[in-house]
Order: C-alpha cells, then structure tokens, then sequence
C-alpha cells in the first residue's frame, strides 16, 4: 500500500510539473522574480527607518537623562552650599543612578548606530545586486522573445507549428470533400443519364431513357416487319390487285403502279416508264372497243 501511494504521488508530481512547465512563461517569472526583490529592498529600507527612529528615541532619552544630571550636580553643589549634606547625599546618589543610566543608553544609541550602519550597507549592496538584475532580466526576456519569434518564423515556414498544422487539415479536408462531391456529382449524372433514377417532377408517362429506346426498338421494327412484308408480296406476284385491273383494262392500276413501285423501293424511273406504257395500252384499247 505504501508503495502505490509513493507511485501514486510521483505520478502527480509528474503531471503537474509538466502542466507547470507548459504553462510558465520566462518572462513572467523573471518579472516576479525582481517584483519580490524589490520587496525585499523596501523590507530593508522600512527595517533601517525603524532603526533609525529607535535610535533617535534613545539620543532623546540620552538628552533627557543628560540634562537631569546636570541639574543633579547643581543641586547638589547647592545643598552643600547650604550646609544640607543630606539632600546633597541624595542629589549625588541620584546623579549616580543617572550616569549608569545614561552609560547604558549610550551604549544602546552606538548598537543602534551600528546596526543602522550595518542595514545600510546591506541596502546598497541589495540595490546593486538588483540592478544587476533587472539589466539582465530584460537582456533574458530580450533573447527569449527573440527565439520565440524565431521559432514561430520557422514554425509557419515549415509547417510544423500547431496553428499551420491546423490550417493544413483544414485544406486536406477540403479537398477531400471537394473530389468527393465531383465524384458524387459525376456518379449522379451518369446514373441520370443511363435512366436509373426516375424523375418525378415530370408531368406525363414519366419514361426514362432506356423505355424510350425500348420504345423506338419496337417502332424501327414494326417499320422493318411492313418493309418485309411488303416485298415479300412484290416479289411473290409482281402487281398483286392493281395488276389484275390493268390486264382487264381498268384505268386505275395505271395510276397505283407508281405508288407500289416507290412503296417497294424499285427503280423511280422504271416504274414511270411501266406506268406510262400501262396507261398507253389501256387508251388504245379503249378507241378499239367503242369503235
């Protein structure tokens, strides 16, 4: 168990290390970085301002303490004056108390000088240190700036950055969909045209186009059956009833062999010539029974 907790957390640790890296920005923590410096340099200043007042505190104190005893001494110089021992024994045993005290307020008043002395120097040098800093971290964000814009140039001239990359798949996937509706458009019209969709939207028997070539298929043959027919009967018996008329001197079998002669697909010009010699006959005939 407790070594799947140790896994557990370095799996953790990994992950959010990385999501870090990812998400910091050397610019930003370089800028954090001399923001908390600052900081500390006002840290400083506000540490040798107290200093300074402490100090000022007990220079007053000092004073005070200065001016009591001199006032001590006169009294006591008056009291002996007087001829009262007594109160110059007491003057002098305050004045006493009072120079110890005002020994040890000098004492702390020249700490006071020292540490003030001593936050001064660390001041200036941390002034130093983060100028130094500043002049370099705008050196670092320059070159980091510099090479980031380097990398998004070779990047979009490559193609390998994540935006381009983007934008390649985007035109990969409009071509694919640009040859799909050409081949889709293509399929359609042939389908149309070879009558595999019926149309709807028409008014009428709605016939696509093989019915129609069905359509004239039976008509061309129908015609091919009569022109069958029609020269099986010519070549049978020559002129079938228009003949048999002309033979008996009818007038009309002049008239109707023309007809059969270009229905039958004959020479035009032999069957004008057989008509008009049909028809001669037939007239000479006619004088020779009336007579």
């Amino acid at each position: 168990m407790a070594g799947l907790t140790g896994r557990i957390s370095t799996t953790v640790k990994a992950k959010v290390n990385k999501l870090l890296e990812r998400a910091e920005d050397p610019s930003e923590t370089l800028d954090l970085a001399y923001q908390q410096q600052v900081e500390q340099l006002q840290n400083v200043k506000k540490g040798i301002a107290d200093v300074v007042t402490s100090k000022k505190r007990l220079q007053l104190q000092e004073s005070s303490r200065q001016q009591q005893l001199v006032k001590l001494d006169t009294q006591a110089r008056q009291a002996m004056s007087a001829g009262k021992e007594d109160l110059a024994r007491m003057a002098l045993e305050r004045k006493n108390v009072l120079q110890t005290e005002l020994q040890s307020l000098h004492q702390e008043v020249a700490e006071m000088e020292a540490q003030q002395q001593k936050l001064t120097e660390s001041e200036q040098t941390l002034r130093g240190k983060i100028e130094q800093f500043r002049t370099k971290k705008e050196v670092i964000k320059a070159q980091y700036s510099a090479a980031e814009a380097q990398v998004r140039i070779s990047e979009a001239a490559t193609g390998v950055g994540e935006q381009m990359a983007d934008v390649g798949l985007a035109m990969q996937r409009a071509v694919d969909k640009t040859e799909n509706m050409k081949a889709r458009a293509d399929a359609v019209s042939e389908l149309e045209a070879a009558g595999t969709f019926e149309d709807f939207s028409t008014l009428g028997s709605g016939e696509d186009d093989i019915d129609r070539q069905l359509k004239q298929l039976s008509d061309s043959s129908a015609v091919d059956d009569e022109m069958a027919k029609l020269k099986a009967e010519l070549g049978s018996g020559g002129a079938p009833a228009g003949a048999g008329e002309l033979g008996s001197g009818g007038a009309p079998a002049a008239a109707d062999a023309p007809a059969v002669a270009n229905d039958a697909g004959g020479a035009k010009d032999d069957a004008a010539a057989s008509a008009g010699d049909s028809g001669g006959a037939a007239s000479e005939q006619q004088p020779e029974q009336s007579a």
